[in-house]
């Protein structure tokens, strides 16, 4: 199979991480088997759990507009957030955010963010590179004395990968993003806004 035809079918679906799909059902994002985290047990907490706010998170509705999960374990003085693994390492913070889509009562995964560490950003961009091919590449001012930040993106049809190197704290920001639903949930939520305190 030639790399032309690899990346042309990538086009074609969103992109993933580890075996998780952009774009699957919440349902199929608490399956076992798409755990991707360290220790072993660990299992996904939404906002919509109970346990959710003792990790420290919102706590919502299956009303809500968005939710967003985390993976979590169970310690000896309580529930803990596990860490994401991510090229092989332990991911500093991890996030998993769905969004209710237009036509269906389900929730759908449109965006999968990490901090991460340099060395690990530095073998992710290189794997990208020979998965997806050369990125876009632009700079990101995050403030005046930070300076510009280096900026990483892959793009096809309907999803982008984003690496963000943060040179200051030797980590980088990674986010795996769906592109249509998350335009619709921006537009939804600017006028949920208005009404409703439970929009986010």
């Amino acid at each position: 199979m030639s790399a032309v035809g690899a990346k042309k079918r990538t086009a074609d679906k969103p992109f993933a991480f580890r075996g998780i799909p952009l774009g699957i059902t919440l349902d199929e994002f608490r399956a076992v088997s798409r755990v991707r985290a360290t220790p072993l047990g660990s299992v996904p907490v939404c906002e919509t759990d109970n346990v959710a706010g003792s990790l420290g998170m919102r706590l919502k509705t299956s009303q809500s507009l968005t939710i967003a999960c985390q993976w979590a374990h169970r310690a000896a003085d309580g529930w803990e957030v596990s860490r994401a693994v991510v090229d092989g390492a332990p991911a500093d913070e991890h996030v998993l955010r769905f969004v209710r889509v237009d036509g269906q009562s389900g929730f759908r995964l449109y965006e999968i963010s990490f901090v991460i560490d340099e060395i690990t950003a530095d073998d992710l961009r290189d794997a990208f590179e020979d998965r997806y091919g050369a990125p876009r590449t632009a700079t990101q001012v995050s403030s005046p004395t930070a300076g510009a930040l280096p900026v990483y993106i892959w793009e096809n049809d309907v999803s982008s990968i984003t690496l963000c190197l943060l040179p200051a704290t030797h980590n980088a920001t990674l986010i795996y993003l769906l592109k249509d639903p998350d335009a619709y949930m921006k537009s939804v939520v600017r006028q949920w806004q208005a009404s409703s305190p439970d929009a986010g």
